[in-house]
């Protein structure tokens, strides 16, 4: 009974020290040494990224004066011209209907010309021989005066609805030219296309749209949240997304006094003049980024954003600042201006403050972790 009493004992006492070493072994952590960080003098510029494109200044579509067919096409898209260069022409097709009725007006003003010069030639005689009066003599002049003129206009009538104009000009109708400089961008038609002329009530048929690759705007929209901080004239920087690594400058030029709801928020169309170089060529059209900067603060004492803290019920920012052998106590700071790597400080502490990092963690130790991975 004693042996047992003795083993019992024993395995008391070996329970114990086993659960004190492995106490002590898995609490044997070194403690954390918070290290620390002071303000800076640095300068913060606070920017947006608006998403945009790059585009001609002007474009100019190209429209036709009179309806037909497009008969011949002499240039492609990507083209240099001139103003008054030949692009295409159009082959006339009249409206049966409206030819049908020029021919007849044209005929019926022809009657009506064949009896008023037989009645001007009876009156001339009468009159020279004083059977009728003067009056009643001019009558008849002018009756057969207007009758000329209408079968002049009928037969130009007839002839603008077959021909698409009237005498020498039926050419400058029918060839279609263009009206300023710069490249063919796009040309919708070919040959054999209806088109429709341009009139008070239609737009009309684009044949051609002709713009300056030398005059490039960039195009974009910015939220109406930071669009109240833009000022026409302030600089831009775009990128564009077929060019890597070349960034082109812009000044701004236009923000909309309108804006439009996309998505829920609403969008302000803004336009900047962009200087070209002789190194990119720029394409019609090309996606862009630019950055605009909206606020800029030189020589401010700031501190890295990772500093901050910020209280769970106020949501008000505050560091933590040394005041002894890691010893901190709380202090609540005013902030301004960030670029999402550094903070402005406005109030709550001095360039020589310590500010805790707080948020850096104990590196992990490798008795640790491979004891860790044999578990």
């Amino acid at each position: 009974m004693k042996i047992l009493k003795y083993i019992g004992i024993a395995l008391l006492i070996c329970g114990a020290l086993f659960a004190a070493a492995y106490f002590i072994k898995t609490n044997n952590k070194s403690i954390i040494e918070f290290e620390t960080e002071t303000s800076i003098i640095t300068s913060i510029e606070r920017k947006t990224v608006v998403t945009g494109k790059v585009i001609p200044e002007d474009e100019v579509e190209i429209k036709p004066q009179i309806q037909g067919i497009i008969q011949d096409l002499f240039v492609e898209e990507g083209d240099l011209v001139e103003a008054g260069d030949l692009l295409a022409k159009i082959k006339v097709v009249p409206n049966e209907q409206s030819l049908n009725s020029a021919r007849g007006r044209l005929a019926n003003s022809k009657i009506v010309l064949k009896n008023a010069t037989v009645d001007f030639n009876r009156n001339k005689n009468l009159y020279a021989k004083g059977i009728i009066s003067k009056q009643e003599f001019e009558n008849s002049e002018l009756r057969y005066s207007q009758s000329k003129l209408d079968v002049s206009n009928a037969s130009s009538d007839l002839q603008i609805i077959r021909l698409g104009s009237a005498g020498g000009a039926a050419s400058a109708n029918t060839n279609i030219r263009a009206t300023v400089p710069g490249t063919i961008l796009e040309i919708p038609v070919e040959e054999g296309f209806q088109v429709i002329a341009s009139n008070s009530f239609n737009a009309g048929t684009t044949i051609a749209t002709i713009a300056d690759l030398n005059k490039m705007i960039f195009e974009g929209k910015v939220d109406e949240a930071e669009v109240g901080k833009l000022i026409v004239g302030m600089p831009l920087e775009v990128n564009l997304g077929a060019i890597e690594d070349q960034s082109l400058e812009a000044k701004l030029k236009f923000i909309a006094p309108k804006g439009n709801e996309e998505q829920g928020a609403v969008q302000f169309i803004i336009e900047a003049d962009l200087f070209l170089n002789d190194s990119i060529f720029i394409r019609a059209g090309y996606s862009a980024n630019a950055s605009l900067v909206l606020e800029r603060k030189d020589s401010i004492m700031a501190i890295s954003e990772s500093l901050l803290q910020f209280d769970r019920k106020t949501e008000k920012p505050y560091v933590e600042v040394s005041i002894g052998e890691q010893k901190f106590e709380r202090r609540d700071i005013k902030v301004g201006i960030s670029d999402g790597v550094n903070v402005e400080v406005i109030s709550g502490i001095t360039k020589d403050d310590l500010i805790k990092v707080w948020n850096k963690t104990e590196p992990i130790k490798k008795g640790d972790d491979d004891e860790d991975e044999s578990k």
